[in-house]
């Protein structure tokens, strides 16, 4: 006979409420108060906000994570990091300071500002939640994002901010603080006698702050860590990471639940996608070349600033007079990038594939062409005029290269082997950047490598522009697009040539 426990509730009289219910019950808040520019992000946001604005706003922010992330991978300095980070912040994710309005933090202006902050923040969240790689990723790079802000914040705002957080930490007395000087000179790195008098310090429980004690920073007694307040920002870094990482473990327990919205799915997804290569689209004015004489004839001549997926295409077409479908698209695609005109590529390709006849040329070839610029096809496809060149991300992610195919990137699609190859093949010689290349390669950072080769073919350009301070930092920032990879190794050979003349307007972000 089997004995049930008394407090147990049988399932079947079990009074249980609708999931939809549940799911769509009112929330406790609608509209949130963002009184700091600083956020931990531990309520998540509840009011409505539109579709376009869940995407565009995400990859904004995405925009950020990536160069950050990129800085990390290449081993810059905090300050390098800062230089190339705070314009692509005032363009992409401004947060202006309580102080720069009248109204301070009721401010209207404020608080879309952070509104778009919050909500960003947790629409990657969600993107990046599905697998524990992508957690760890996100999270780092949210912490650098934060730390950046934190140093970049008002000392006033700062210590308001920190007050709201309501941290387990205690004040330092003024009478143990004497007791304890000398003990904290000993063995605080960098503290006076006059820091001890002046500064404030407190005391937390020596665990929560291991970065801080394995460095010797701070004197540790009883199990208590005495922490200056110029050190405060380890404290409140530590417990950002540790708020992010259990919102990011119940955001990955919810995370099947949005199976069931088609609209938010295929969004995350290609979020989540684009963390590995932020994705990218290319607009007119990033075709313009200055004194560029973009034409059938000058390919040749211009491929030698092509990055090496398009330098492997171009070699492929001259080599067999020939690409197959998705080689011949994803070139097509870039050369359309480049400004090369619709008649152009026709006489183009034309030229390429000597092998065949006029009418062959004309009955399978030329159609796709013109499809691709818009000049054919559907009203959608013409409106658009065409395609858009492919990314990097896209590259990466889309229709990967089969037998006799040379679409795709060789980052990620070729073996080391014959990656090493074709790089020594197109002038890549040096012994540090094959072996730089090949890390990154196996670390999956397929974008990093490619940028690796271009700071090291332009190297010396790349110094010149910045001691004439020609160009501004995002001018320099991680190349995340083919096209870009071209318009940027153009210019700055041009700039060392005296090819084109520059100004300081020259702007080549996607």
């Amino acid at each position: 006979m089997i004995r049930h426990e008394s407090n147990r509730i049988d399932p079947k009289r079990r009074a249980t409420i609708d999931y939809k219910k549940k799911q769509f019950a009112a929330p406790i808040y609608k509209q949130q108060i963002y009184p700091h520019r600083l956020n931990t992000y531990h309520i998540p946001p509840t009011v409505e906000i539109k579709l376009e604005e869940f995407e565009e706003w995400a990859i904004n922010r995405l925009r950020i994570l990536a160069e950050l992330e990129n800085c990390s991978f290449r081993n810059k300095t905090p300050a390098e990091t800062l230089d190339q980070v705070k314009p692509l912040l005032d363009k992409w994710l401004r947060l202006d300071s309580n102080s720069s309005s009248a109204q301070g933090s009721t401010d209207p202006r404020l608080q879309e500002q952070r509104r778009k902050d919050h909500y960003s923040h947790f629409i990657l969240r969600l993107a990046f939640s599905s697998t524990e790689d992508l957690r760890r990723r996100f999270t780092r790079a949210e912490g650098a994002l934060f730390r950046l802000r934190f140093q970049l914040e008002m000392a006033s705002e700062r210590q308001d901010f920190v007050a709201s957080l309501d941290l387990d930490w205690e004040a330092v007395s003024e009478l143990e603080k004497r007791s304890l000087a000398q003990d904290l000179i000993n063995a605080t790195l960098g503290v006076k006698k006059t820091d001890v008098d002046d500064g404030g310090w407190f005391k937390v429980d020596f665990e929560t702050i291991p970065e801080l004690v394995e460095a010797r920073r701070v004197f540790v007694k009883r199990g208590k860590a005495f922490v200056p307040t110029k050190e405060q920002m380890s404290i409140v870094l530590e417990d950002f990471h540790e708020r992010l990482d259990k919102g990011m473990e119940l955001t990955a327990r919810a995370l099947p639940r949005l199976d069931e919205d088609d609209r938010l799915s295929p969004i995350l997804e290609h979020l989540s996608k684009s963390f590995a290569t932020p994705d990218s689209t290319l607009v007119d004015s990033d075709t313009l070349l200055p004194g560029a004489a973009i034409n059938a004839s000058s390919i040749d001549t211009l491929s030698r600033h092509f990055p090496l997926c398009m330098r492997n295409l171009h070699m492929a077409l001259r080599k067999n007079s020939h690409l197959k479908y998705f080689g011949r698209f994803q070139y097509t695609l870039f050369l359309k990038g480049l400004g090369l005109s619709m008649e152009d590529c026709l006489t183009f390709w034309r030229q390429s594939f000597r092998l065949i006849t006029d009418e062959t040329f004309n009955k399978e070839y030329r159609y796709n062409i013109r499809h691709a610029y818009g000049d054919v096809g559907g009203d959608a496809i013409r409106r658009g005029r065409g395609y858009s060149p492919l990314s990097c991300q896209k590259i990466l992610t889309e229709h990967r290269p089969g037998s006799g195919e040379s679409h795709g990137c060789p980052y990620r699609h070729f073996s080391v082997e014959n990656l090493t190859t074709l790089l020594q093949t197109t002038g890549v010689s040096d012994r540090e950047i094959l072996r730089g290349v090949k890390e990154e390669v196996e670390k999956k950072r397929y974008h990093i490598a490619c940028n690796r080769v271009f700071e090291w073919a332009h190297k010396s350009e790349i110094r010149q522009v910045k001691e004439m301070g020609t160009w501004r930092t995002t001018d320099l920032d991680t190349i995340v697009h083919p096209n870009t990879y071209f318009k940027r190794s153009y210019l700055l050979k041009a700039t060392l040539a005296d090819e084109v003349g520059l100004d300081k307007e020259v702007t080549m972000e996607l």
